[in-house]
């Protein structure tokens, strides 16, 4: 039987990528908390935490018709991003994939009415927010990575559920020790292009709404306390401040691990910080030693 060992909602933003000069001079002078978050991460979870597997529920990479496994063997190569090309440039990554478990979540998707299809195409495109993470918690362990696309084109809060639901089914019936990444942001709102210069330091100030920092703070706190029922109910009021992919990622990752049953607090790894007006922050959840939904509210 396969279980889920821990799982984060963890900020993947292409200033992580800069070097720490560059951070600084965009920052005030201080380094931004998520850079020390995931060296934290990396060596109170990635590095000490029994596991076989990461699977990055992936913000940024965004499919139509159906979700979508990374099912090739390996992946390998170089990434430059088309989207900030100057400051996320010819990234080195080389992460064994994990095939078996890819398939084993397709073969989920009827029963929790979805569509899910592992693609092994050796060209299929990585995306930052599966890069970005590897870099700090991946490179050098030796781990398995897959990546699963989100339908935020199409889908609803209710599809994000069900891809989860067929996840979590897939986890539990293999022989896995699996660690979930909802790599996304909070609110996810850019200053304008004329104006976004002025908004780069981390400062929460600089989020582009106070109703956006206001969502924010209070899922925060709710997420802090194990309050994933709420969470869920709410989406309807967090979907007007425009969470990152209708927060396909987190919906998703808390889902597979049991939905609204789920209480298991969070541990904050980082600041909530502000990224060119988007709300970012890295937290963590321990796996409860009597499972996510042994405890209900």
């Amino acid at each position: 039987m396969g279980d889920i060992a821990g799982a984060g909602l963890l900020a993947h933003v292409p200033t992580i990528m800069l070097p720490y000069e560059q951070r600084l001079e965009l920052n005030d002078g201080k380094e931004i908390s998520l850079v020390p978050g995931l060296k934290r991460l990396r060596a109170e979870i990635f590095e000490l935490l029994d596991y076989d597997t990461v699977v990055v529920l992936d913000s940024h990479w965004h499919t139509t018709v159906e979700f979508v496994v990374s099912a090739q063997p390996r992946r390998a190569g170089l990434f430059t991003s088309d989207e900030l090309p100057r400051g996320m440039c010819r990234i080195p990554y080389d992460w064994r994939g994990d095939p078996e478990l890819a398939q084993a979540i397709a073969a989920h998707a009827d029963r929790h009415g979805t569509w899910i299809t592992p693609i092994d195409d050796p060209y299929l495109p990585v995306h930052y927010a599966t890069v970005n993470l590897w870099t700090y918690l991946g490179r050098g362990l030796d781990k398995r990575w897959i990546t699963i696309s989100n339908t935020a084109q199409t889908g609803d809060t209710e599809d994000f559920l069900r891809l989860g639901r067929a996840l979590g089914a897939a986890i539990a019936g293999a022989d896995r020790r699996v660690l979930l990444l909802a790599s996304g942001a909070l609110s996810h709102t850019f200053w304008p292009l004329r104006e976004l210069r002025a908004h780069e330091a981390s400062d929460p100030a600089h989020i582009r709404t106070r109703q956006a920092q206001a969502a924010d703070l209070e899922r925060i706190g709710w997420l802090s306390a194990g309050d994933h029922a709420r969470v869920i109910k709410t989406m309807p009021e967090y979907a007007k401040v425009r969470p990152e992919a209708k927060f396909a990622h987190y919906l998703m990752m808390i889902a597979a691990m049991g939905e609204d049953a789920v209480t298991a607090p969070g541990r904050a790894f980082s600041e909530y910080e502000n990224s060119v007006g988007t709300g970012q922050m890295h937290i963590w959840f321990d796996r409860p030693a009597a499972g996510w939904c042994s405890v209900t509210g």
